[in-house]
């Protein structure tokens, strides 16, 4: 089959959509994936035996007055420009369909798309397409009639950008053949029928996609953060990312230095300043003498699953975004929660009622038990013939879907 794969503008949608990509090669299909060009750019290289089965697209990002020149991922545009970036994103409509267009009318022997993967935001897609099947991938543990009592009102107000993100994924929905989620049985037992009653489709699990360690990005910055990492005890440093999407107060990044402060612990801090802020307004003066050389801070790029598969590593201080919960469970570590955005509470609340995570606040009894539950779980987390299963089944249900 030739399968086009077209993710989110943001990493935590880029990497693992390309882990499926790379699977989906593995067993022989063609993929494109399809992306801007910043953002590709940016993206570990295919595995060289893949490559030549993995096209990568790149779509320019439309210009849009007020959003930073070269912002092609949430990453790079500020939390109040997030509307004028998912404005550009809608402007990637017609080029995406002149690509459609243009790949079924290749005249070079490859093979017409058969499917599209699209995500949770491409409200766009559908009856221009109909020649390809559509599925649309998804990584919420919760579901969008609870969400839309519960999120944000960025999430269910229209906004500079059209539809609010509620209603595109509303959208989106109905013009699916089937949702493909980025879990399994073994972690969700109840989530997929239930998820299918809600969509009205068949939820088919994708596995959790856990990614390898960062072997293919190099920089000073990352051989330094790992070399610190070296020179530490084993089990004991406490690792805190917060993502690049949320929106994070500096009040907030002030406390959780004071509590870092306090706390005593060792710490890797990969600490993403707010825009418009640096390091010098969030940190307090004379932090690092007080912290006694235990902490390092970085406000560089860290190769994230190579940390948190170091030895160094006990636990990990996350926003909970579905991508951080799948790389920390990964490698056992016991889960401090700190949900700030979107669908990290829904998630927070789910490693809570797994026993693998405490949520900050929490009182002094919370947490026991919880590193023993992250070591139960991580074996379901990285048991790879378990995700690959779930893909053998993806891949299934694409085929018997294109033959009905």
């Amino acid at each position: 089959m030739h399968i086009v794969i077209f993710p989110w503008l943001a990493f935590g949608h880029l990497l693992p959509c390309l882990e499926l990509a790379e699977r989906l090669a593995a067993r022989g299909h063609r993929v494109s994936f399809v992306s801007t060009p910043h953002n590709l750019a940016r993206l570990p290289p295919v595995h060289p035996a893949l490559a030549r089965l993995v096209d990568l697209v790149a779509l320019p990002l439309p210009r849009v007055d007020g959003l930073p020149d070269g912002a092609e991922s949430t990453s790079d545009v500020p939390h109040d420009r997030f509307e004028l970036h998912r404005k550009a994103f809608d402007g990637l409509a017609a080029p995406f369909a002149a690509f459609l267009d243009a790949a079924c009318a290749a005249a070079d022997g490859r093979r017409k798309p058969d499917w599209v993967v699209a995500d949770f935001i491409h409200h766009w897609l559908g009856d221009s397409h109909a020649e390809q099947r559509q599925a649309i991938g998804h990584s919420m543990s919760a579901a969008p009639a609870f969400e839309a009592q519960h999120t944000t009102e960025a999430f269910a107000t229209e906004g500079a950008s059209g539809p609010s993100i509620i209603s595109r994924f509303v959208q989106t929905l109905t013009r699916s053949r089937f949702v493909a989620i980025r879990s399994c049985p073994e972690l969700e037992p109840d989530a997929f029928p239930l998820l299918a009653r809600l969509y009205g489709k068949p939820a088919v699990p994708l596995g959790l996609l856990p990614p390898q360690p960062d072997g293919t990005r190099k920089s000073t910055e990352d051989d330094a953060t790992l070399r610190w990492l070296d020179a530490q005890p084993a089990k004991s440093v406490v690792y805190v990312a917060l993502g690049t999407e949320a929106p994070l107060r500096v009040e907030l990044l002030r406390e959780l230095a004071h509590g870092l402060e306090l706390a005593g612990t060792r710490f890797l801090w990969a600490l993403r300043p707010p825009v418009g802020t640096d390091e010098a307004s969030i940190i307090p003066g004379g932090f690092a003498e007080r912290t006694g050389g235990r902490g390092l801070v970085t406000t560089r790029w860290v190769p994230q699953v190579s940390v948190l598969a170091h030895g160094a590593v006990c636990a990990f201080l996350t926003h909970c975004g579905w991508g951080s919960i799948v790389e920390g469970l990964q490698f056992g570590h016991p889960l401090i929660m700190l949900p700030t955005f979107g669908n990290q509470g829904p998630n927070a609340r789910l490693m809570e009622g797994r026993q693998v995570g405490v949520p900050v606040p929490r009182d002094d009894k919370a947490g026991q038990g919880v590193p023993t539950e992250a070591r139960k779980l991580q074996e379901i987390v990285a048991d790879r013939e378990c995700h690959e299963r779930c893909i053998d089944g993806f891949i299934q249900h694409l085929r018997s879907c294109k033959d009905e």
